[in-house]
């Protein structure tokens, strides 16, 4: 049984290594050189554990398996270890992350997605989420930004 809950400080190095190895599966070669340069396992480490009030897990007796960060009305970060995949783990992840998002007041969640991550994209589009078109995402490295060519995708909730 799967159990969601909020983060706390000791998940944050399963959280890094789920979140480098499905970035990693995700993004290569749908991400600037650039990016993946400044992406090592330090810096997975270094931002899981400062972004732990922001986040949810979800975890299979006790172990992390999967994670939804929030910062504003972005559902920032959302990524499952390659062994739940085709769960339902993301599904249930998500659905938490935009009931949080909804119940803080933000009318739009929204998240962006890589341009050439087609998995991801079709994932979202199937759970109601709308591609909004493209944007030149500002991905936070250190000394910077570095741009990636995302998709905007939006929760459209009817009223």
């Amino acid at each position: 049984m799967t159990t969601i809950r909020p983060a706390v400080p000791h998940d944050a190095p399963r959280i890094a290594e789920v979140w480098e190895s499905a970035w990693l599966d995700g993004h290569l070669g749908h991400v600037p050189d650039e990016l993946v340069a400044h992406r090592g396992s330090d810096s997975f480490r270094t931002r899981a554990a400062d972004m732990i009030e922001r986040t949810v897990v979800a975890e299979v007796d006790g172990l992390v398996i999967g994670f939804v960060t929030l910062k504003g009305d972005e559902l920032e970060q959302l990524f499952v270890d390659a062994s739940a995949r085709g769960t339902g783990v993301a599904r249930e992840l998500l659905a938490e992350g935009a009931r949080r998002l909804l119940t803080d007041g933000h009318a739009h969640p929204w998240l962006a997605v890589a341009t050439g991550n087609a998995r991801a994209r079709h994932f979202y589009e199937r759970e109601g989420w709308h591609d909004a078109g493209h944007i030149a995402y500002a991905a936070q490295v250190d000394g910077g930004v570095v741009t990636v060519s995302c998709h905007r995708y939006e929760l459209i909730v009817p009223r």
